[in-house]
């Protein structure tokens, strides 16, 4: 009697090898050699705010590399390709929102971003300093004296 799974084209967990050339690999290789010599040279060009874009950019270009030959991602199931470019896409959405978040922290009102200690009207850590040339040059008062504490 034969085995229920002799037909069903069942291969008892054998590995399906996806064996590239040598040539291949190499040239794989000398990309991701490229892209890293070219994180080298633009470290020594000042971009502003576009070197942290950029060198993720060149990151990711290397570790898609990485992931779809070296790991073989390309011949595997598509969904986990969708799961791996997913993640790709809600990174750069953290990214971009975390960028937007730093870059912009120092925009507010110096008048609305200060902090007093409520017991000494002294400011307190964690505000924006505030330099006494900001007000332009008139005199706008002296500052308030500190209330004397409450005997009772």
């Amino acid at each position: 009697m034969a085995s229920l799974h002799e037909g069903h084209g069942h291969d008892e967990g054998a590995v399906h090898a996806h064996i590239s050339s040598s040539a291949f690999y190499i040239f794989i290789f000398v990309c991701l050699l490229g892209l890293t010599g070219l994180t080298v040279g633009q470290s020594y060009v000042d971009l502003g705010r576009m070197n942290i874009v950029l060198v993720i950019l060149i990151a990711t270009m290397k570790a898609s590399l990485v992931v779809s030959f070296f790991m073989h991602l390309k011949y595997d199931n598509r969904f986990n390709a969708l799961i791996f470019i997913s993640t790709l896409f809600f990174i750069g959405v953290f990214f971009a929102y975390t960028m937007n978040d730093t870059d912009r922290r120092g925009d507010l009102d110096v008048d609305q971003n200060v902090r007093l200690w409520q017991k000494t009207g002294e400011q307190a850590p964690g505000g924006m300093e505030v330099d006494a040339g900001d007000h332009g040059g008139g005199d706008h008062g002296g500052a308030a004296a500190p209330a004397a504490p409450a005997h009772h």
